[in-house]
């Protein structure tokens, strides 16, 4: 199971905001602020929930799976503080807002044939074990020492460590079954007042998790705040498609990636019907077209699916269940074989361990009021039909989620099996879309995700307006704050039997033979119900919301964070000039994957990864100079932020700690203090650090330095382990620099590798700092500049032949020199002769090591460039500043600017 790329782009945040919190050394306040105004996001606060703890968390709408998320999440977390503790127990609290969810959670996470045990098992080596609550309280497997060697992950609901009963406090009771961790030399942590040492929750506090919040908006009561800052977690995930208002989010997944990955049916295609009766008959009438829909996408090997209808029905109170009853009974007089129908609600569940995905399976209609806001899902279920009172507002907004995850998470052949349908019949139409719009927002989605269709407004002759339902649609911004009418509760099914068609069924099948994607009209004139109108209607919104959603990029910054960005637009003087220009970029010739379609092979945006794909560490040299390490030191203690508050400060294991392991590995044989040295350092530079590079590679070259090692060297090495990692570090980015640099000659000379037109400014900028006006910029203001920076792009901006100038971002924002290396000059600048000029200054105060490597990049790109000049009507110069000494080819200030002034 590979992770979508908006999957990746999450777990890429999770990294990000890691790095950013290490840098600033654990100052949860400051790094939060840092990492968002670095994407260019000011003036975001961090919500100090616990004190002392990161705590931090992702917006993923419903279906996007944040399970597998999570699952990849975690290595990184232990692996971004392995460097300061490397003898920490992997230990994660996974914590759950139901029992369903905690029976599907640990059912998955423990079956070794499921891709996300699959996924743990990679990344630890497969010494995973998963626990409940019940195994942990009885030590089952669970103890000192096993906690050491393994990753432990214990799946709790929230509830289960409040303390609100007999069963949960258990929990704060002395145990003997865990005494072994009350032996162990490890951190001591006090217990909580008022409990016996060796409690359940005590063991916990000392392990210090990691703790995985699913579904984490249900978490937010101070009960659970007590309950989270009781179990002492040393980071906290939170997974949610609704955040509350004091979540720090650290990544947020558009609905529309979400579509362009196959994962949802949407849009949701919302029609309102003329009477119950319609609404019975549309439901049946669509689901038995899908099948056969189903039926002919499987002949052309499409996986199986059978389409399901949820039938939401209104109960007269909380106790009586003679409207589900009646809605079964309807269903059996329109022949639906009994098999064929479920009942889901509170107090009654018919689909108790029943796999509704299974060909064995003959469920095709369940009956529910609220109850599937229980954990239950199913990707087949594409229909959902309220039989509220016509005077009713339809309260969708619990169950709507539960239709829109999408079979085997993949496009299907016809086009209406990637849909999802809401059948309704209601006088307060735009009362109940509004609840439709909060369904959605509850499932992390938003008003656009939906279409309408109203079929009552339609008909209605006294209504001269135009419906909705032609041309554009008119998609008013629903909030679902106005307050609804009346519900209906209470009110009974009444439905006039001699308004159901018998026939349905065969004329479902007849019309779906007749139009099988909706593209083509369908006789309707026994179409009561309008469903091929809803069908030709949802295929054309279908190919349109694809459009949208194939557009989309996953801009870096959501909608939600815009009023706080720092951005700003490009001059509109500027514009015409600006928008003409791709800056050329390397691309990389690449064999295609011989599909049916293939057009042969293609031009990929060349990655450093590329020129590593053949690199190996095995018989480099492996010779490191490390008696000029100077080490840092560090405290251990809470750095004091004010208010009474306090940020952990990351520091290195307390010495104690460190100095019982380094004994016992001292004590080993020779090549037992190698193999213990060897994995010590590996854990500290992490896994896939120098992907390409397998971790294998890293690991045989690691073993070869400790080899070479003496009995004083490698003493020395337990010592000041982070030390030595940072050197062996450099020592392989330079051996791999050097191996790309020259593959990266090669493959110019043989045409594997060539310049094309690219890059293109965007209309806006968003910075992370501002630059100070300075005239001709391109932009209404620029990113923020250095004393040289500003004393270079001032003197070019006074030049007269100087058209424009524009300060290049970081950070994936800008323009990127694409080639052996990853190199973001400084500056662009247009002359009006047409010349392009990308500047790179250097400072001599900084270190400028690979000023060679990018001047030669920088060269490079200038050679290749003026060869397709003729193509562009542009001539493209590289040039690099120094304030004084400058290294062969780069230049002074002052040589730069005569330069330019003749261009």
């Amino acid at each position: 199971m590979e992770l979508k790329d908006y999957q990746a782009d999450v777990l890429t945040d999770l990294s990000k905001y890691l790095e950013t919190l290490l840098e600033c050394k654990g100052h949860l306040f400051n790094a939060f602020a840092k990492y968002w105004k670095d994407r260019g996001v000011l003036n975001q606060a961090y919500k100090n929930n616990i004190k002392e703890v990161p705590h931090v968390c992702v917006k993923v709408p419903t279906a996007g799976g944040k399970t597998f998320i999570a699952v990849n999440a975690l290595d990184r977390i232990f692996s971004a503080f392995a460097e300061y503790n490397p003898t920490r127990p992997k230990f994660v609290v996974w914590l759950v807002p139901s029992l369903t969810i905690l029976e599907q959670t640990v059912k998955n996470l423990s079956n070794i044939d499921h891709p996300y045990r699959q996924r743990l098992n990679d990344l630890f080596s497969g010494r995973v074990q998963i626990y409940e609550k019940a195994d942990v309280l009885q030590g089952a497997g669970f103890n000192a020492d096993t906690v050491k060697e393994q990753l432990s992950v214990v799946v709790m609901s929230f509830d289960s460590l409040k303390a609100n009963n007999k069963e949960n406090r258990k929990a704060f009771q002395e145990n003997g079954y865990l005494a072994s961790f009350l032996n162990d030399e490890g951190e001591v942590v006090d217990p909580l007042e008022g409990t016996d040492p060796s409690a359940l929750i005590n063991v916990m506090r000392t392990l210090k998790p990691i703790v995985v919040v699913d579904e984490s908006h249900n978490a937010e009561s101070t009960l659970s705040v007590d309950m989270l800052r009781n179990i002492n977690p040393s980071f906290i995930f939170d997974l949610t498609a609704t955040p509350r208002d004091n979540s720090n989010i650290i990544s947020y997944v558009d609905a529309l990636r979400l579509k362009k990955q196959n994962m949802v049916k949407l849009p949701v295609i919302v029609a309102n019907q003329r009477s119950q009766e319609d609404v019975i008959m549309a439901a049946l009438n669509m689901r038995r077209q899908l099948e056969e829909f189903a039926k002919k996408a499987e002949e052309k090997g499409g996986g199986y699916i059978r389409p399901i209808v949820l039938f939401q029905a209104e109960p007269k109170n909380k106790d009586d269940t003679t409207t589900f009853e009646k809605v079964r009974e309807i269903l059996l007089e329109l022949n639906i074989p009994k098999e064929h129908i479920a009942i889901k609600t509170a107090n009654i569940n018919e689909l108790k361990n029943v796999d509704l995905m299974s060909r064995d399976c003959h469920v095709r209609y369940i009956i529910t009021v609220n109850a599937l806001k229980e954990g239950w899902d199913c990707p087949f279920a594409y229909v959902l039909a309220t039989l509220a009172n016509k005077s009713s507002v339809v309260d969708v907004t619990q169950i709507l989620g539960r239709v829109l995850r999408m079979p085997y998470t993949r496009k299907h052949s016809i086009e209406l099996l990637n849909l999802s349908y809401v059948f309704t019949s209601s006088s307060h139409f735009q009362n109940t879309l509004s609840q439709v719009v909060v369904g959605l927002n509850k499932a992390g989605f938003s008003k656009r995700d939906y279409r309408e269709f109203d079929l009552s407004a339609i008909e209605q002759e006294q209504d001269p307006a135009p419906s909705q339902t032609q041309g554009q649609l008119n998609l008013t911004a629903q909030t679902g704050e106005e307050k609804p009418a009346e519900t209906g509760a209470g009110q009974d099914l009444e439905i006039e039997k001699s308004k159901l068609n018998p026939d349905w069924e065969q004329q479902a099948v007849e019309q779906a033979a007749i139009a099988p994607n909706g593209d083509q009209p369908a006789s309707t004139g026994n179409d009561a119900s309008g469903v091929e109108a809803i069908k030709n209607q949802a295929a054309e919104q279908a190919k349109e919301f694809e459009e949208q959603a194939n557009a989309t990029s996953g801009e870096a910054v959501p909608e939600e964070l815009k009023a706080h960005m720092n951005e700003h637009k490009m001059k509109q003087k500027f514009e015409e000039s600006a928008k003409a220009i791709q800056l050329p970029q390397f691309f990389i010739k690449l064999p295609s994957d011989g599909g049916f379609f293939d057009g042969g092979d293609e031009w990929h945006k060349l990655a450093k990864e590329n020129l590593l794909s053949n690199f190996v560490l095995a018989n480099l040299d492996a010779t490191i100079n490390f008696t000029a390490i100077e080490s840092d030191v560090y405290k251990v203690d809470a750095e004091e932020i004010g208010n009474g508050e306090s940020a952990p400060s990351f520091t290195v294991v307390k010495k104690a700690e460190k100095e019982k392991l380094n004994s016992i590995i001292k004590s080993q044989p020779t090549s037992g203090q190698i193999t213990s040295i060897v994995g010590r350092l590996f854990s500290l530079i992490g896994k896939n650090t120098f992907y390409p590079i397998e971790d294998n590679d890293v690991k045989h070259y690691l073993k070869r330095i400790v080899e070479a090692m003496n009995a004083d060297l490698r003493a020395d090495c337990l010592e000041r382990d982070y030390d030595y990692v940072k050197l062996i570090k450099a020592k392989i980015q330079s051996l791999a620099n050097e191996y790309a640099a020259k593959e990266f000659g090669n493959w110019l000379t043989t045409q594997k590798i060539k310049l094309r037109p690219s890059f293109s400014l965007p209309a806006t900028i968003a910075p992370s700092e501002n630059a100070p006006a300075i005239s001709k910029s391109l932009y209404v203001t620029e990113g923020s500049v250095n004393n040289l920076e500003s004393k270079v792009i001032r003197g070019v901006a006074e030049l007269e032949n100087i058209v424009w100038w524009h300060r290049n971002l970081e950070r994936g924002k800008g323009f990127l020199l694409n080639g052996f290396l990853n190199h973001y000059p400084d500056f662009i600048v247009l002359t009006e002769s047409k010349n392009i000029i990308v500047v790179e200054t250097k400072g001599d105060d900084r270190d400028n090591s690979d000023s060679k490597d990018k001047l030669k990049l920088g060269k490079i790109w200038e050679s290749q460039a003026n060869q397709i000049a003729h193509e562009t009507g542009y001539r493209y110069h590289y040039m690099m500043v120094f304030e004084s000494n400058p290294i062969d080819g780069a230049h002074t200030t002052g040589d730069v600017l005569k330069l330019i002034e003749a261009m």
